[in-house]
């Protein structure tokens, strides 16, 4: 979503998935989550229309956006001169690790784009501070979600191997204009340290993690098909019956380790029995 101060006079658009923030008290609060500091290195996706860029402004030396709306980007040149440093791109296609570190990221995530640019947003991980960013609140529930809940799944491991998240508060579709038709909230995202743990191949633990999430009513085991054999099931502390959404994410770095090599050689048929 991109964001509106009160200048008004652009028409939303759809194919941006553009939905201006007009309400004052949320914006207020965003802002004191993030808690900006004079020098910080900022960077907010989707400025759109200043709802959070002058607020953010006023506490800073200067603040770099992406904003992909050519019509929105001349208008914030304009009025926010040299101080913000506008980049008018696609997010998706933006290298963050050029604007140095430590980065801190805010923004609008507009709901068309927000997961494959929270993946994006991974390669960029270790010269990030934190991440505040305003998603569909389905889309939240699902990245802070624990083992054994409905909405934990591929999303929630992926980005939870890499951030420590939290969901700060929901908002209400009339803070913005045009309303969407679902419910927003703020996540904090701050991405772990170098002695995290690891999978020893992140490729291998994405393919797994997907295979495991492909199928996600049946049993673990059945999913995996002749990667099966592969796995320590009681070393790893896995219940035979066990399915993908029971899995901590230390397991499943457990379970990629386990079946790096036959995942690389290509080896075993794992289509589901």
């Amino acid at each position: 979503m991109s964001t509106r101060g009160h200048g008004g006079g652009h028409q939303a658009r759809k194919r941006f998935g553009q939905h201006f923030l007009v309400d004052e008290v949320v914006i207020e609060q965003i802002v004191r989550a993030i808690r900006p500091e004079r020098a910080d290195l900022m960077v907010e996706i989707g400025p759109g229309q200043s709802a959070l860029t002058a607020p953010l402004l006023q506490q800073l030396d200067c603040l770099h956006a992406v904003e992909i709306d050519r019509d929105l980007a001349g208008r914030l040149r304009q009025q926010h001169g040299e101080r913000l440093k506008l980049t008018n791109a696609d997010a998706l296609q933006v290298d963050f690790r050029e604007f140095g570190a430590p980065l801190r990221i805010v923004g609008n995530l507009p709901y068309n784009i927000s997961t494959p640019l929270l993946f994006h947003l991974i390669q960029a991980a270790d010269v990030v501070k934190d991440q505040h960013f305003m998603l569909q609140k389905e889309v939240v529930d699902r990245m802070v979600a624990a083992p054994g809940s409905s909405d934990y799944g591929r999303l929630s491991v992926m980005l939870q191997l890499r951030y420590r998240m939290d969901s700060l508060f929901d908002v209400p579709p009339d803070a913005f204009d045009p309303p969407p038709r679902v419910m927003s909230a703020v996540v904090r995202m701050r991405p772990l340290p170098e002695s995290r743990p690891k999978p020893a191949s992140m490729a291998v633990f994405e393919q797994v993690v997907t295979r495991a999430f492909s199928q996600r009513r049946k049993m673990l085991r059945r999913v995996l098909g002749a990667w099966a054999a592969a796995v320590p099931w009681e070393s790893l502390g896995i219940e035979g019956t066990a399915r993908a959404e029971t899995l901590s994410v230390a397991q499943f770095i457990g379970l990629a380790d386990a079946l790096k090599d036959i995942v690389e050689s290509g080896g075993g048929d794992v289509s589901a029995t």
